[in-house]
């Protein structure tokens, strides 16, 4: 039976709705001191993937990099960019839509290759954030160190990256009970290390099956797997750091969440972020008329073909009720001089 602090959470697996009373936690998850061992990983993830971007920046001007290495890049960076957001984030956390079980492994699968996390892990952490939006308890805000210009510095790099060396890991059987019971999502996170792995060793085959050289194999490898992750990781924070402090609120929520519309090709619609704090269940996160979210055109596609049903998108009246003037938020304008 498990204890207190592991039992699930009330909203774990529930929609959180945007207009909810949320009570704090009796059972806070205070996070460890983390191991030496921990603290390497976690540079290796966020320091990695930057010396290998400056090192393939480098390379360019001895003319390195070919067409199989962007076309590699570009392949990778969508399967595993729509991995997190249609699979991670849309179907296994808010269960936007039902997907075809072959399909649902598949997009767990490519999610790993993000490499962010496991499944279970990635989905535990991101519930926990809703349900703690910009309060205590959320594991990666940027507005809870204070208001000065340094304090609000400071919760920006906590929100990007800072915060992977917490080593807090939400509880799974608190947060994400239903794939804790899951089969196939618990097989998908058990070979997490395996789903890494292959996230850098699949490009470097690529480029030693179309260049049959070392050099080729390398360049492939650093385009279309250290590269790639660089990219797709700060954009992935970028939603917890610069989503919750600049652009757009134009629908209520308990938060400081945001719109900001640079970033929704790049992040496949994730940054219309305040549209999904408002509406957590939605499959489109951008509501509006030509807020370009391409994960809520891939389930639509999904749907067409039969293998996703029950898409969940709120109703105009709900939309319209949440509407709030526009306001654009930007640093400068929450803190004083």
């Amino acid at each position: 039976m498990p204890s207190a602090s592991s039992a699930p959470h009330p909203l774990a697996t529930v929609i959180v709705d945007a207009a909810d009373e949320i009570e704090p936690d009796p059972y806070q998850e205070a996070a460890p001191p983390g191991s030496i061992l921990q603290r390497a990983i976690v540079s290796l993830v966020i320091f990695g993937p930057l010396a290998g971007f400056i090192l393939a920046i480098v390379n360019l001007w001895g003319s390195s990099l070919h067409l199989v290495d962007v076309v590699t890049a570009l392949v990778f960076y969508v399967i595993s960019g729509l991995g997190v957001t249609v699979g991670f984030h849309r179907l296994l956390t808010h269960r936007s839509f039902v997907a075809k079980r072959w399909l649902r492994i598949a997009l767990g699968i490519a999610g790993s290759f993000a490499v962010q996390g496991s499944a279970t892990s990635w989905v535990a952490l991101h519930r926990r954030h809703h349900v703690y939006s910009d309060r205590i308890g959320d594991p990666h805000s940027p507005n809870l160190l204070g208001t000065t210009r340094m304090e609000m510095f400071r919760g920006f790099i906590h929100a990007h990256a800072g915060w992977l060396y917490t080593a807090e890991e939400a509880n799974a059987e608190r947060w994400a009970p239903d794939l804790v019971a899951d089969s196939d999502i618990r097989w998908v996170s058990a070979y997490a290390p395996l789903w890494t792995v292959l996230s850098f060793a699949l490009p470097a085959l690529i480029g030693f099956l179309v260049t049959g050289t070392g050099a080729g194999t390398f360049e492939c490898f650093l385009w279309g797997g250290v590269v790639r992750i660089f990219l797709l990781h700060h954009i992935t924070w970028s939603t917890n750091s610069i989503c919750h402090m600049f652009g757009k609120h134009p629908f209520s929520s308990n938060d400081l969440s945001m719109n900001f519309a640079p970033f929704a090709l790049l992040s496949f619609g994730e940054s219309w972020h305040n549209g999904h704090h408002a509406f957590p269940s939605s499959a489109r996160h951008g509501l509006d008329r030509g807020q370009l979210d391409i994960s809520a055109r891939v389930i639509t596609i999904f749907a067409a073909l039969g293998l996703a049903s029950n898409v969940r998108l709120p109703d105009p009246e709900r939309v319209a009720v949440r509407r709030i003037d526009e306001l654009s938020i930007k640093v400068d304008e929450l803190v004083g001089d």
